[in-house]
């Protein structure tokens, strides 16, 4: 657990505004000691992870932040449908599909939760 920066939460409205409010409270609420290295990767990450929850899932939105000291930041975002995200194959000309095959490749670990409500999609960025 990092001693500088402690776990922050966010309940986000589903609307189309979402991921700009999770791409600011997390560029306010990451650990500027840990964090500083991953946050444009993990900005991008939030934003495609908030935008799936706003288009595929249900309310309530919520995103959670959190420091491993060292390690680097850790990011889940709930929302409340049990529908799995799926790694998509977007060819070229498609507009969408790309979001979690992001996670996975600029992700050091990812992974879904079920959650009481429906699921908690994670990432880790280390530093």
């Amino acid at each position: 657990m990092c001693m500088v920066t402690a776990p922050v939460r966010l309940f986000m409205p589903m609307d189309e505004h979402a991921p700009r409010r999770a791409r600011l409270f997390l560029a306010e609420a990451h650990c500027p000691a840990h964090n500083t290295s991953v946050l444009d990767e993990a900005t991008l990450l939030v934003s495609e992870l908030v935008t799936n929850a706003v288009v595929h899932g249900a309310p309530p939105i919520t995103m959670e932040i959190d420091c491993d000291g060292s390690r680097g930041m850790h990011v889940r975002v709930s929302d409340g449908s049990e529908t799995q995200p799926a790694v998509g194959h977007a060819t070229v000309e498609d507009e969408h599909g790309r979001g979690v095959a992001l996670v996975d490749v600029i992700s050091d670990a990812w992974g879904v939760d079920s959650t009481p409500n429906g699921k908690a999609v994670w990432f880790r960025i280390c530093a």
